[in-house]
């Protein structure tokens, strides 16, 4: 079959309205983050992602093609713990390690790591194995992926302030970065 045109746009699920998409692609939690990337759909069709910028979408959003129809992102399952017991004890511990985190309301998600399920289970928590799509939180601004401290770009010298709360006190750490803004920044090649 022939490939899809190329999608040049992202739709959001809220979006989407009553528009209905005509393939979609399954894509597990590392392969939802995307820019620029050559997918094959349910329907055995190449189509060739072209986003503006690099994004993390989530099951339900749907791409772009350049005649205006819909290819919809649907979550694959992959390998994740359950982790049950005093959630919001363990949600702290999990949030504290920087690791994805989907939250419901009888228990938790994350990727299948044998050493968070090691010390989740020394804090008490029921944890098993199973095979599901993983949608984690987006993080505190909405659509993306929590990345470590600095939420942002710099541009010149401009110095990012934070705080590291530790057992014996806070430390407070300036970092500051510096940030061609004359330069194009190079794309980088997808995985």
């Amino acid at each position: 079959m022939a490939d899809y045109p190329l999608a040049h746009a992202l739709i959001r699920r809220s979006a989407v309205g009553v528009r209905k998409p005509v393939d979609h692609v399954v894509l597990g939690y590392d392969e939802r983050f995307l820019r620029r990337k050559r997918l094959m759909t349910a329907a055995d069709r190449g189509v060739m992602i072209d986003l503006p910028e690099t994004v993390s979408t989530e099951a339900g959003d749907c791409f772009e093609l350049m005649d205006g129809r819909l290819i919809e992102i649907v979550a694959a399952a992959e390998p994740v713990l359950i982790v049950q017991g005093d959630l919001p004890r363990l949600a702290w511990h999990i949030g504290n390690r920087h690791t994805p985190c989907q939250i419901e309301d009888d228990r938790l998600v994350i990727r299948d790591d044998h050493v968070l399920k090691a010390m989740l289970v020394q804090l008490g928590a029921t944890v098993t194995h199973a095979m599901e799509p993983f949608t984690p939180e987006g993080g505190a601004y909405g659509h993306g992926r929590t990345m470590g401290h600095d939420h942002g770009h710099a541009h010149g010298h401009v110095p990012h302030v934070f705080t590291l709360a530790h057992s014996h006190g806070a430390v407070q750490v300036q970092h500051h970065a510096s940030h061609r803004v004359d330069a194009e920044e190079p794309d980088l090649p997808d995985e």
